[in-house]
C-alpha cells in the first residue's frame, strides 16, 4: 500500500513536501508541473521546481526525509516531452511523470493537461516517445482525468498509455469540466483498473481514513494518491495508514511556525503571507482553530507581523 503526495501547482511545492514527508507516511512526491514548450528546459528551471534534484542517491532524488521525487512534465509534443523526459532522468528524477489532467482553462487553451484527453492518439504518441528516450528501468507514469467533458473516452485514453509503455498511471476521479465538485466518481476508476494492467493509483476526494478505506473499496486500488487532504490534515498519510491518529491543533501551529522558516527566507519570502492564509483556508476544513487563527491574520500583510502573531 502506497500513499502519494499529489502535484498541486503553487500549493505543494518543494517547501511543502519537506515538511510533509518529514511527519511521515508518504511513499513518492510528484512534482508541480514544469510545463514544455518548444524547448530543453535548463538544468536551474528544473531545479527550481525541484530542489531535490541536488539530492540524488542511486535510487534517485529524494526529500530530506528520503521520500522519493518524480519530477512531472505538462505539454504535448512528443518529440520535446521526450527530451525533456531524457534529461530529468539524467538529472536524477526518480522517474517521470505526465500531467494529462490539469484543469487550467490558460493550460487547455494551450494544448496541454486535460485538453488532451480528447485525443488518445496523442497520449499514445507522447508516452511511447517518453519511453524510448529513457532507459528501460526507469519509471514513467501519467496522471489523468475521467475525460474532458464527459468519461467516453476514459478506458481509450488509459488503455492508450498503457499500450505505449507507461509503468502505473492515477487516475483523478472527475472530467476536467467536473473540476473539484464532489462527488468524486471512484467506481470509474475501478472500470479503467479492470481494463488494464499496471498499477493505478486512485486520486480524488480522499481527506480521511474513512474516505481512504471507501475509495479503496470502491476503485479496487490498493495505491491511493492525496493533494487536499494532505494540506487540510498534515499527517493524512500516517492517519491512513494507521500509524498514528489525527494530529491535535496545537501541534499543527506548531508546524505553521515550522513552514513560515523555510516561506520568510529566500526567493519565496515575499508570497509568504498569501501561502500562510492559503495553508489555513485548507486547514479550517478540519480544525475550527484554523479558521479562528485565518480571521486574526487575513489583514496582517508582512511575514514579521504574522510570525509574530504565530
Amino acid at each position: 500500500m502506497r500513499v502519494v503526495l499529489a502535484p498541486m501547482d503553487g500549493v505543494l511545492d518543494h517547501f511543502m513536501r519537506d515538511l510533509l514527508t518529514k511527519i511521515g507516511g508518504y511513499d513518492l512526491c510528484v512534482t508541480e508541473f514544469v510545463r514544455v514548450v518548444d524547448q530543453i528546459i535548463s538544468d536551474r528551471a528544473f531545479l527550481r521546481y525541484c530542489p531535490e534534484l541536488t539530492n540524488v542517491s542511486a535510487y534517485g532524488c529524494t526529500t530530506e526525509a528520503g521520500t522519493p521525487v518524480r519530477v512531472q512534465l505538462l505539454g504535448q509534443t512528443p518529440n520535446c516531452m521526450a527530451d525533456n523526459a531524457a534529461k530529468v532522468i539524467e538529472l536524477g528524477s526518480y522517474g517521470v511523470d505526465v500531467n494529462f489532467g490539469c484543469p487550467s482553462k490558460m493550460v487547455n487553451k494551450n494544448r496541454g493537461g486535460a485538453i488532451l484527453l480528447k485525443d488518445p492518439e496523442n497520449l499514445y504518441q507522447i508516452i511511447s516517445a517518453i519511453k524510448k528516450s529513457v532507459p528501460e528501468d526507469a519509471i514513467v507514469s501519467a496522471k489523468i482525468r475521467l475525460g474532458y467533458e464527459d468519461k467516453s473516452l476514459a478506458i481509450e485514453n488509459a488503455q492508450a498509455i498503457e499500450a505505449a509503455g507507461a509503468n502505473e498511471l492515477t487516475v483523478h476521479a472527475r472530467t476536467k469540466v467536473e473540476g473539484y465538485k464532489p462527488p468524486a466518481h471512484w467506481q470509474w476508476i475501478a472500470k479503467i483498473k479492470q481494463n488494464i494492467n499496471i498499477p493505478v493509483i486512485a486520486n480524488g476526494d480522499i481527506f480521511t481514513l474513512d474516505d481512504a478505506q471507501k475509495c479503496r473499496e470502491v476503485s479496487g486500488c490498493t495505491d491511493i494518491m492525496v493533494g487536499r487532504g494532505a494540506l487540510m490534515l498534515p499527517n493524512l498519510a500516517l492517519v491512513i495508514k494507521q500509524i498514528a491518529p489525527v494530529k491535535p491543533w496545537h501541534e499543527v501551529r506548531a508546524l505553521l511556525l515550522d513552514y513560515s522558516e523555510y516561506e520568510t527566507y529566500g526567493a519565496k519570502s515575499k508570497y509568504y503571507p498569501n501561502r500562510i492564509k492559503q495553508w489555513l483556508k485548507y486547514l479550517k476544513l478540519q480544525y475550527t482553530e484554523a479558521d479562528e487563527l485565518f480571521q486574526e491574520i487575513r489583514t496582517l500583510k508582512t511575514a514579521e507581523t504574522i510570525r509574530a502573531l504565530l
